[in-house]
């Protein structure tokens, strides 16, 4: 077959056409522009297939007469094309003829006659002589015997192979029906499914709403309408609509109901026996596999491999005899050789010719035969078995057809049940409808309260700014009225004020019932939306309540944000609301809206909202969501907890501190008060009645002894050691080992630099002040313990009699002046002493933390140069082990090269010696007949 299309751009293929029915192939030249109907034409007139009988299949497609191959993708190497006889394919067709195999007969030779071939040693006297012509005619009949039996068992593998092919063919034929009724049904199963899906979810929805209609009645009558709502013929919700009416409907409906659901049942049980008949069909095999057949045909090849062997060995013996022949007609036999010893030799021959090599290919043919059979009656099978096989593929499909056109029918019988279950979804929507009524009322008063108040605080915020506004005329008129006259600055337009801005809201919502969200219990108690208080839903993918229209509703709540709403409504008490009512008003608004959105989604639920995976999606989400917070309540539970005892620690640590610093306060003033007493024995009595002037009350209570500070001028000295200290402290806190032997750091109080200020409860300094006469005037002795208590490090590091004296030594100074100003000498130079010492040490310090700093950056600097040398050496090793592989990889090849310059060295050394050894022969040869002998006795010397 050809085209007459020759441009160079159309794409120019060999088209590989399958016989279903017998496996027969062809090959057809075409391109992508030939139609697909001039190869059915083809097929007709060589396959004798009707054009109108024809079925052309492509893997999953069906190729249509009016299309060129191009729209297929044809001709394409990795494509065939398979031809269906449409009448092969009915049920009343005829089974296939049995297979004809058609061998090639070749008659064996006929036995060797004196008369019709004779020879010139027929008459030679020696009887030896006389024998080899025999021996010569025996053994070529005995070669051309076995060529004619080699001839015919070639011809008979052939046709097992052949028939191979065709039940190959034939096999992969079968794929393909298989394969496009594995796709039919495929798709008629998706729309079964789908169906069944819907259905079971109308048959629930149905199903409860008949289940529950007396429920839903006697619900309706039991939930009385508001008292402003009732009239003389509507007292409760039933009386919306006709109970009569009601009743017939739900008659009819259970009656519609039953018998769709058997006519179901009847179209269920039928698709379940084509399901059946598909998976049968679909898992049928042939009896005997492909390959154990191809297995077969190579084993076999052994007899083909025998004869050529045996073949071999008869024509070199009729070479043989042939040549002893001519020898002794030339008279050539060399001296060696007499004529009844080659016939001696020529004996055995015969024998082996006679009774082994002929009887083995005769063997040889028998077992090729039985092959041949063999294969001859799987291809019969395999005719049936593909025969029976597309009639079964060929009503499956039938039957599946019918069952598609069944669909369109029961769609419209679901659609019709919906219209029949009309009344029972509107019984099952006024409860929920009413509530959600009642719940938009309460929704518009909160919202309407809120718009009223956001009104008030609109008009209180606009009053403020009109304040400022005007105090900032006023404050500019002052200032510029002392250089520019009234009148000018009055023409100006300077001297109007703003206008008052009046919030008039007009009234809104006036004929709204007069009830609250607790009313919603009373009047739509909860269970009208499908669910009563304490008890679970009859059905979790009932239409009324399914999870997915409960999920819509907290989405939608969740969009719709409350600051959104009201915006600008912060929780303050204005326009004559308290804050509290606001919050009420909002959280009403709040509820109400979410009961409203809720009743309102319940009753336009839909079938598709009922999928069995999305219910289970979103209980999984659901749960995952809750878990989640239950898991960060936890969390965050532990961590206010762990704060908690955090904060216990931290105070047990402050009393621990107190303490510690009470009882030395305490030893210390112990001590002053025994060393004064030993001291001024005398004036015990007085000393004993300026203390008690001293005492300060203490917290519990009781009576401590506290020491009194000097306040002269020394202590303004003391504060700014007090203050180095502290600085010097700052530098020293980040050594926990130095300087805070038990003190928590926020008990630090270092002049306001680094630590936070104290708790209040422990910043209760007692404020008594103690008059004393002095020549200089009047002196305060205030009672603060803060630089004593707080600074705790500056207090272990100071000498504790510079500053602090007891009660006792300030009563002696006013007895004795000159003894006082002896002490305060002393202390003075004691104190100058320290502040040198203190300078000196924290000069030091400095010089030891610059040290240490510089230290540090050498430290860096050094760790860095050892990080790039270590970098370095890495990457020196990397390369080095690259050199290495590189070195590895060219010794390698250079031991290769060697080994291939070695062979090809001895190559040409064999190669030069053999040629050598034929130009001896070459030139020592005398004539064609000396060079022949030359060449004959080089070849047996090769072959030794």
């Amino acid at each position: 077959m050809s085209s007459s299309i020759t441009e160079v751009l159309v794409h120019e293929g060999k088209l590989l056409v399958h016989i279903s029915e017998n496996g027969h192939s062809f090959e057809l030249d075409c391109n992508e522009n030939t139609p697909v109907e001039a190869v059915m034409r083809f097929i007709e007139s060589a396959a004798g297939i009707n054009f109108n009988d024809q079925l052309v299949l492509c893997l999953d497609m069906k190729l249509e007469p009016q299309k060129l191959l191009s729209a297929y993708r044809l001709p394409s190497d990795d494509k065939e094309v398979f031809i269906f006889n449409k009448l092969r394919l009915q049920s009343n067709s005829p089974p296939p003829s049995p297979e004809q195999v058609d061998v090639l007969e070749v008659a064996d030779p006929p036995p060797p006659a004196l008369s019709q071939d004779p020879h010139p040693l027929d008459d030679a006297p020696d009887p030896a002589l006389k024998a080899l012509p025999s021996y010569e005619r025996q053994f070529r009949y005995h070669y051309h015997r076995g060529h004619a039996i080699y001839i015919r068992t070639q011809a008979k593998i052939e046709m097992c192979e052949r028939l191979l092919r065709e039940q190959k063919v034939q096999e992969r034929a079968v794929e393909v029906g298989r394969g496009n009724l594995e796709q039919y049904y495929r798709v008629i199963n998706q729309n079964y499914n789908d169906f069944m899906k819907r259905y079971s979810q109308q048959q629930r929805v149905h199903s409860d709403l008949l289940a529950n209609f007396g429920r839903d009645i006697e619900k309706l009558r039991s939930v009385k309408l508001h008292p402003s709502l009732q009239t003389a013929t509507c007292k409760c919700l039933l009386d919306f609509v006709k109970e009569e009416h009601l009743r017939k409907s739900a008659e009819t409906c259970s009656n519609s109901h039953r018998q769709f659901e058997n006519k179901v049942s009847q179209f269920k049980q039928i698709f379940d026996d084509v399901k059946r008949r598909v998976e049968e069909l679909l898992n049928t095999r042939a009896s005997l596999p492909i390959k154990n057949l191809e297995m077969m045909i190579k084993e076999h090849q052994r007899f083909i491999n025998e004869q050529k062997s045996i073949m071999q060995s008869l024509s070199k013996d009729v070479s043989t005899v042939k040549k002893l022949v001519d020898d002794c007609l030339s008279c050539q036999l060399s001296s060696s050789l007499r004529p009844h010893d080659a016939v001696s030799a020529l004996g055995p021959m015969y024998d082996v010719h006679d009774k082994s090599h002929l009887p083995r290919m005769q063997a040889c043919d028998r077992s090729i035969s039985k092959l041949l059979d063999f294969c001859q009656d799987k291809k019969n099978e395999m005719n049936v078995f593909v025969h029976n096989y597309m009639q079964k593929i060929t009503y499956v499909s039938y039957v599946i057809k019918d069952a598609k056109l069944q669909f369109p029918v029961f769609r419209e019988a679901m659609v019709r049940q919906d219209d029949i279950f009309a009344d029972l979804k509107l019984v099952r929507g006024i409860g929920p409808a009413y509530r959600a009524c009642l719940a938009e009322v309460v929704r518009r008063k909160a919202s309407m309260k809120l718009y009223m108040g956001m009104a008030g605080q609109l008009a209180e915020r606009l009053a403020t700014k009109r304040e400022v506004e005007v105090r900032r005329r006023e404050e500019f008129l002052k200032a510029n009225s002392v250089y520019i006259p009234r009148d000018i600055l009055g023409s100006m337009g300077l001297y109007d004020t703003p206008n008052q801005c009046d919030v008039n809201i007009a009234p809104s919502d006036t004929n709204l019932l007069d009830i609250d969200i607790s009313d919603l219990e009373v009047y739509a108690p909860e269970y009208l939306a499908g669910l009563r208080k304490g008890e679970k839903p009859v059905n979790v993918r009932d239409g009324s309540h399914s999870v997915e229209a409960e999920e819509i509703a907290l989405d939608a709540l969740d969009r719709e944000d409350p600051e959104e709403l009201h915006e600008g409504c912060e929780l303050v008490e204005i326009a004559g609301t308290s804050k509290m009512e606001v919050e009420n008003a909002k959280l009403k608004a709040e509820l109400a809206s979410a009961i409203a959105l809720i009743c309102s989604l319940c009753p336009e639920m839909e079938y598709e909202s009922l999928d069995d995976s999305k219910l289970d999606g979103v209980l999984k989400n659901a749960a995952e969501k809750t878990a989640e917070a239950l898991h960060l309540k936890d969390e965050y539970g532990k961590h206010i907890q762990a704060m908690l005892k955090a904060k216990q620690m931290q105070c047990v640590s402050y009393e621990k501190r107190i303490q510690e610093l009470e009882q030395r306060l305490s030893d210390q003033y112990l001590m002053k008060q025994k060393h004064s007493n030993g001291k001024d024995v005398s004036d015990f009595a007085l000393l004993v009645e300026k203390a008690d002037d001293c005492k300060p009350e203490s917290s519990g209570g009781g009576e401590t002894h506290m020491p009194c500070i000097s306040t002269s001028e020394p202590m303004d000295e003391v504060s700014c050691v007090s203050n180095s200290f502290d600085a010097k402290l700052a530098l020293l806190n980040r050594q926990p080992s130095k300087g805070r032997e038990g003190v928590d750091e926020n008990m630090l109080d270092s002049s306001g630099m680094l630590n936070p200020p104290l708790d209040s409860s422990m910043m209760e300094p007692h404020r008594e002040e103690l008059p004393i006469n002095e020549k200089d005037g009047k002196y305060k002795m205030p009672g603060q313990l803060g630089m004593s208590m707080t600074n705790s490090s500056t207090a272990e590091s100071m000498p504790e009699p510079h500053n602090i004296l007891p009660c006792d030594a300030t009563a002696d100074s006013g007895l004795d002046p000159k003894v006082s100003s002896e002490l305060v000498l002393k202390l003075q130079s004691a104190l100058a002493d320290k502040s040198d010492q203190l300078s000196e040490t924290q000069t030091k310090l400095k010089a030891v933390m610059e040290e240490v700093v510089m230290l540090g950056r050498e430290l860096e600097m050094r760790q860095k140069l050892l990080d790039e040398s270590q970098m370095n050496c890495a990457h020196l090793e990397n390369c080095l082990h690259e050199a290495r592989e590189e070195a590895q990889t060219h010794l390698c090849a250079a031991d290769r090269r060697a080994s291939e310059y070695s062979a090809l060295r001895a190559s040409a050394v064999k190669l030069r010696g053999l040629f050598e050894r034929l130009r001896s022969c070459v030139f020592a040869s005398e004539g064609a007949g000396g060079f022949a002998d030359s060449l004959r006795a080089l070849a047996q010397s090769l072959a030794k």
